[in-house]
C-alpha cells in the first residue's frame, strides 16, 4: 500500500543543537500513530517541519508520492496534510457551525462567501450537520466558543479538521487541558474518523495512546529510538530509560 506521508531524513538545528535529527517516518492509508518522547524530544519541532511551519536543513516531506518540501503550510493542506494544535485556535464569538462551514467554505474555495451565505447552501449545511452530529456537537451548533466546555472545544477542533477532509490528520495533544473525566469524548471522536485516514497523534496520555495507536514512534534528542507495536514499546530497554520510566516497567499496554 502506497504511503500518503513520506517523511525522509529529516534535519534540523538550532544554534548547533540538532533539535531533529535524521528523522524519517511513513505513514499509509487507515494508519493510528503515536508519536512519544520526553519534553524537548523534538516532537513539536518536527511536527512544525512536516507542515511547513519550518523550514528542515536537509531532507524531504512526501504527501501522496508528490515532494511537498518547498511549499508553504496552505499548500500543504491543500494537499490533505492538516494539523490540531496543543492549544484550541477557535474563534471565541464564532459559533461551532460557524467553524466548521468556514472548514468546508475554505476547503472548496468559497470561503470568501462565508457569512450571511452559508446557511441558504443546502449542502454546506448538510455536511456540517453530519459532522457536528458525529462529534456530538448538534446541541451546541449555535452557542459561541466561549460558552462551550473546553473538551467541547477540542471536540470542534477535531470537527474542523475532518470538515478539511484530511488524507493525513497531525493531532499535536487532543485531550490537552481536557478534564479526565471527559477525555472519554476525545476517545470517541478519534474512533469515530475515517478509517482510510492517516493519523499521528502526539500526546503525553499513555493510557490514551495505548487505546489509540496501533504503532508507537518515539523520539528522544531528536532522534527516533523506537518504531513498533505498542505491545512491544514497554519491553524496549531505551525507551524505559528515555521515557516510560515506571510505566514501562508496569507493562501497562491496554
Amino acid at each position: 500500500m502506497s504511503a500518503l506521508l513520506d517523511v525522509i531524513h529529516l534535519k534540523k538545528s538550532f544554534g548547533g543543537l540538532a533539535v531533529t535529527n535524521d528523522v524519517s517516518l511513513s505513514l499509509a492509508p487507515g494508519d493510528r500513530v503515536a508519536l512519544i518522547g520526553p519534553n524537548g524530544a523534538g516532537k513539536t519541532t518536527f511536527v512544525n517541519l512536516v507542515t511547513g511551519n519550518l523550514k528542515p536543513d536537509q531532507g524531504r516531506v512526501l504527501i501522496g508520492g508528490e515532494d511537498v518540501s518547498a511549499m508553504k503550510p496552505a499548500e500543504r493542506v491543500k494537499r490533505g496534510l492538516i494539523r490540531s494544535f496543543q492549544v484550541t485556535r477557535l474563534f471565541q464569538d464564532m459559533t461551532p457551525e460557524e467553524h466548521v462551514a468556514m472548514a468546508v467554505l475554505q476547503r472548496d474555495g468559497r470561503s470568501g462567501r462565508m457569512f450571511g451565505h452559508y446557511a441558504g447552501k443546502r449542502q454546506v449545511m448538510e455536511e456540517v450537520g453530519s459532522i457536528l452530529d458525529l462529534l456530538g456537537l448538534s446541541a451546541l451548533a449555535h452557542l459561541k466558543v466561549r460558552e462551550i466546555a473546553y473538551g467541547q472545544q477540542r471536540l470542534l477542533e477535531i470537527a474542523v479538521a475532518m470538515a478539511l477532509r484530511p488524507k493525513v490528520l497531525l493531532l499535536d495533544e487532543p485531550a490537552a487541558g481536557v478534564p479526565h473525566s471527559e477525555t472519554t469524548r476525545i476517545e470517541k471522536a478519534l474512533d469515530m474518523l475515517p478509517a482510510e485516514l492517516a493519523v499521528l497523534m502526539i500526546d503525553h496520555d499513555m493510557d490514551l495512546v495505548f487505546r489509540f495507536a496501533k504503532r508507537v514512534v518515539v523520539l528522544a534528542a531528536g532522534t527516533v529510538i523506537f518504531d513498533g507495536s505498542p505491545q512491544a514499546v514497554t519491553a524496549d530497554q531505551r525507551v524505559r530509560e528515555a521515557y516510560l520510566g515506571s510505566y514501562g516497567h508496569a507493562g501497562s499496554a491496554a
